[in-house]
């Protein structure tokens, strides 16, 4: 046991088709930019244009990491999938993505949900399996996938966005990433962001989210740090990422975590520059995408990385859960064959102007 590999073989991403400035939300809405691009970090948001749904953009991130995969697709054994952005309430987003990729057979199908922590979730539950050998020789597909939308003129509006991601997790082949099997969870029951049953976008404490968010991030990192120097620990990681609802969030959470060990401000802020901050370059350009969010980071800051370097990964959900992971570079990170799609995404994307935007809101509205 102690010797086996377990963690991510191949990864895909996926970015809609649509996507909108912070300059442009801030005319319609007649805020200063600064407000989106400074307070909180945000530069652009991606939007799904009308008929493109959840099923499309998770299969779509599923297809491009199955491309790759140097396996047999009846070898997947797992399917499962991490959304706030289902279309069913019984039927699980894992069986209409399963039904577009051809997928069928002697396959666990299911949905995770727990808010943007649900891929992570997904993700674990994927490690365990296989390190439990259950399943000799077996692979599992995790998506994460969400579109986020708020009411028009609500202040989270500027942190919409969407996206997906795909991992085929599997056990002693060449891997992206290895994913250590010891983790540090913690969870403590909220209402700080919840949508009930019904709703078309959900209700949000914005402040006490923050609370939430800082409160676990102190409770996760300090389970990892116990009784060993916290400087020394940090310092072993070449990143840390984090789930990113919008990039200001994250800063602020991680200086509560340095003030939290008694580090000084100039301390904070040259680790976070260096370790926490370059991970979030696709969550600038692509806005919240819930269950995703952490997943986009991770696969960023991978891109090119040499094998054997440390990470960490942060994942949160409202409600409220959250989850330490730590991941090592494997030989396939160096290549970083997904980091093309991602280019090709934005690059391709549509640009919508004040009047689009508007009119595509008030479709999904109707739709909804």
């Amino acid at each position: 046991m102690k010797n086996q590999k377990v963690g991510i073989a191949s990864l895909g991403l996926h970015f809609p088709q649509l996507a909108m400035s912070m300059e442009e939300l801030a005319k319609l809405r007649h805020v200063d930019p600064n407000k989106f691009l400074t307070g909180l970090g945000c530069d652009k948001m991606a939007l799904c244009p009308e008929g493109y749904n959840i099923v499309d953009l998770a299969a779509d991130a599923a297809q491009r990491a199955l491309s790759r995969w140097n396996g047999d697709l009846k070898d997947i054994a797992m399917i499962a999938t991490g959304t706030e952005s289902a279309i069913d309430m019984s039927r699980p987003l894992s069986a209409w993505v399963a039904e577009k990729l051809g997928l069928q057979g002697n396959i666990r199908s299911y949905e995770v949900k727990h808010a943007c922590y649900g891929g992570t979730l997904a993700v674990r539950q994927a490690v365990e399996w296989l390190m439990a050998g259950v399943a000799p020789q077996k692979a599992a597909l995790i998506i994460a996938a969400d579109i986020s939308l708020y009411t028009p003129g609500e202040p989270s509006e500027a942190t919409q966005g969407a996206g997906a991601v795909a991992l085929i997790i599997e056990k002693d082949r060449p891997l992206i990433a290895e994913i250590d099997p010891i983790s540090y969870p913690w969870s403590k029951p909220a209402f700080d962001f919840w949508r009930p049953v019904g709703r078309a976008h959900p209700l949000v404490e914005g402040q006490f989210s923050l609370h939430c968010y800082e409160e676990a991030t102190r409770e996760c990192f300090q389970a990892l740090t116990q009784g060993k120097d916290a400087a020394e620990v940090f310092n072993q990681f070449v990143a840390m990422c984090f789930h990113t609802p919008f990039p200001k969030m994250v800063k602020k959470a991680f200086f509560v975590l340095g003030r939290m060990y008694g580090w000084e401000e100039e301390v904070i802020e040259k680790m976070y520059a260096t370790k926490v901050d370059p991970t979030m370059r696709w969550n600038r350009l692509c806005g919240n995408a819930y269950t995703a969010g952490l997943w986009i980071a991770v696969a960023s800051i991978l891109c090119g990385m040499p094998p054997g370097k440390a990470i960490s990964a942060f994942s949160y959900g409202s409600g409220c859960g959250a989850e330490l992971l730590t991941l090592k570079s494997g030989v396939l990170a160096e290549q970083a064959a997904w980091a093309k799609d991602v280019e090709m995404d934005l690059m391709k994307r549509r640009y919508l102007d004040a009047n689009s935007y508007e009119e595509l809101r008030k479709k999904q509205l109707h739709e909804g």
